[in-house]
């Protein structure tokens, strides 16, 4: 139980060898430490991993997490998030998704569930308030994500896998309605365990501290959100999908497996076409006020619409101008079960392989009659599919062509070309996933998204890449949509480019690197909040933790900095802060040599701000953070991944 409000107060443990279940122990100290959502997955699985574990170890834990203010009525915050071991990279992934299960498992009465062990036979796990039952999912068993959820409609909160998830394949997703746990393979760990869906259900409610104050704060936090020129008008008007003409604007829309940041017959694949010529209406996550997801007409059957990653990296990345075929695309890999992005980063990556007589797995740029077959093929490991299911990176170990993977730590980037926008490029390199935009700390945002601060140059982009970095971990920790955090940017820097004011702020910006890291290292020192983050104050009137700007930034550098340490014991080594040599050593522009990512300036730079050394975080650092971790533990990890490389033979 908990003293605090906004928390259910209970996290459950399921074990799906034994088929039982108990209550795993979670105090308040733990919660005022982690706050919530991955943070606080990231401390289970610190206290829990061992040098070696792997994806598929029968021990491995699943751990599903909300945050304090799912289910207070707060806007956009019906997240949850879902924290393993990634059988893509073999270190920690945290997938967030934003369907209704998160809702439903407060109303079951948990904050969390950790789901360990493997079932023999293909199981459903229902979590009903004070029960919990195995079902037999065998009837389920090879179902799409849609039919197995229909099978489930008694269910408000539900998690499904697809094909993908059965047959291991390593990028495949969690489905929870039309909403995906998408990257790092949860689907498969999942499909490993046997595990077809889990469901909840119940009629409990979080209480909260102060009502009157967290529905005044509501009303003035959707009315920003509503008024912001970018979760007011951009993404509702566009989704995502409006981030394509931008992106080619700035040079930073991959092309042609990130050989290029621009592409000819963009505005076929933009968000201006896709709402003009094929949008049926605008829909939302429950507790949403910015609606910017889409829905399509597919076949005669209205279905989610494609998201920015999935129209960028399935139209100019490999040469497609066709929308209506990614449209199409996009509802195949949502009923197969499988990522977007890394699926498509490794047919990419196929086709160049094929491009330059490598080998041909059957797909080729600018062909598009053989992709849904692919898909098929890579969701049943079926022929040239089943290199594919095993992402670029493995490809690359197997065919060639390191040079031209596009992948950070084994996981695909996603569509954001960084040689134009160079502080992505740090964020993809250091972000613990692997090659994500939003665990990089969402560059690009700065880079010509939002605001448009010089691209090119590295000067502040180290301590910026880790402010943003540490807060959206806080955002996500909350059990908040990561695009609350977009109107942290004053609106005026976006929405009047032209004034005197932006542009002057806009040229400092890069110079302000030391103000920053201040806010960023020394959380301890500024106990101030801002209207912009209203966040810390949902989070004081929910639950009585007191949050500020300070606190919400420490949160975030807590869940950083746990999950890096939980990566060097799973065994990743020093200097893995990689990306491919095409993005650091090839120029996007021949005529400008600042279009390539100067990773290793930048990194001297961020390692210093972060207090780690050559990707490491310093014992002096976990200890500031009062992160727990055994001093031996610590230094057999530390070890290990500062030892030489074996020489083979």
């Amino acid at each position: 139980m908990t003293n605090y409000k906004g928390y259910m107060g209970k996290v459950l443990f399921v074990d799906l060898s034994e088929q039982s279940f108990h209550e795993f122990p979670w105090t308040d100290e733990d919660r005022k430490r982690t706050l919530g959502g991955k943070v606080m997955a990231a401390d289970i699985l610190l206290q829990h991993i061992k040098p070696g574990m792997k994806a598929f170890d029968a021990d491995n834990w699943l751990v599903i997490t909300t945050g304090p203010l799912t289910g207070t009525g707060c806007p956009n915050t019906s997240r949850f998030n879902i924290s393993t071991i990634s059988p893509l990279t073999n270190i920690v992934t945290s997938s967030n998704c934003g369907g209704d299960f998160g809702l439903a498992l407060k109303r079951a009465g948990y904050d969390a569930v950790i789901i360990s062990g493997k079932a023999q036979s293909p199981v459903t796990v229902h979590i009903e308030e004070d029960k919990v039952d195995f079902e037999s999912a065998q009837e389920l068993w090879g179902l799409t994500t849609g039919d197995a959820q229909e099978k489930l409609a008694d269910y408000p909160g539900r998690l499904v896998i697809g094909p993908a998830g059965e047959h291991k394949v390593l990028y495949a997703c969690v489905f929870s309605g039309e909403r995906t746990a998408g990257r790092g393979g949860v689907g498969a760990v999942f499909g490993d365990k046997m595990l077809k869906a889990v469901t909840a259900k119940g009629t409990k409610l979080p209480e909260v501290v102060n009502r009157e104050k967290l529905k005044d704060l509501n009303v003035k936090w959707t009315k920003m959100l509503q008024t912001h020129p970018l979760t007011g008008r951009q993404l509702p008007k566009l989704g995502t999908a409006g981030l394509v003409s931008p992106m080619q604007a700035h040079s930073i829309l991959a092309t042609k497996n990130f050989g290029a940041g621009r592409y000819d017959q963009f505005e076929k694949v933009s968000g201006e076409e896709l709402a003009e010529n094929h949008l049926v209406s605008n829909a939302a996550c429950t507790t949403c006020v910015i609606r910017c997801a889409r829905k399509v007409n597919v076949g005669g059957k209205v279905v989610k619409g494609p998201e920015l990653e999935t129209l960028g990296l399935l139209g100019p990345n490999i040469l497609n101008d066709d929308i209506e075929k990614i449209l199409l695309w996009n509802y195949e890999l949502d009923e197969l079960g499988m990522d977007a992005i890394s699926c498509a980063g490794s047919i990419a990556f196929a086709m160049e392989l094929a491009e330059k007589g490598v080998h041909d797995f059957g797909v080729h740029f600018g062909e598009k009659e053989t992709i849904s077959q692919m898909f098929h093929d890579i969701a049943y490991r079926e022929g040239e599919g089943n290199y594919l299911a095993d992402g670029s990176k493995r490809m690359s170990d197997i065919f060639g062509g390191k040079e031209y993977a596009i992948h950070a730590k084994g996981m695909e980037l996603a569509a954001y070309e960084p040689r134009h926008a160079v502080g992505q490029g740090l964020g993809y390199a250091t972000s613990n996933r692997g090659g994500c935009h939003l665990n990089a700390g969402y560059m690009v945002v700065v880079e010509g998204l939002g605001l448009d601060v010089d691209s090119l140059t590295p000067h502040g982009k180290a301590a910026l890449a880790i402010m943003f970095q540490n807060l959206m971990e806080a955002v996500s920790a909350c059990g908040s949509c990561m695009f609350t955090s977009y109107a942290v940017l004053p609106g005026f820097l976006i929405a009047k480019p032209n004034l005197f004011a932006t542009k002057l702020i806009l040229t400092c910006f890069p110079y302000v690197g030391p103000v920053v890291n201040l806010l960023s290292h020394f959380t301890k020192v500024p106990k101030i909040n801002i209207p912009l983050l209203p966040h810390a104050y949902a989070i004081k009137y929910a639950t009585g933790i007191k949050a500020t700007m300070a606190s919400m930034l420490t949160w975030g550098a807590y869940g950083y900095n746990t999950e890096r340490i939980s990566n060097i014991i799973l065994g990743q080594k020093a200097g893995a802060d990689k990306l491919p040599k095409r993005l650091t050593e090839e120029l996007q522009d021949p005529n400008n040599p600042k279009t390539k990512v100067p990773l290793e300036q930048m990194k001297k730079v961020f390692y210093r701000a972060r207090g780690w050394k050559d990707g490491i975080p310093t014992w002096h650092r976990l200890r500031s953070l009062h992160i727990p971790i055994d001093r031996a533990v610590y230094d057999a990890a530390v070890a290990a991944a500062t030892a030489p490389e074996k020489e083979e033979g």
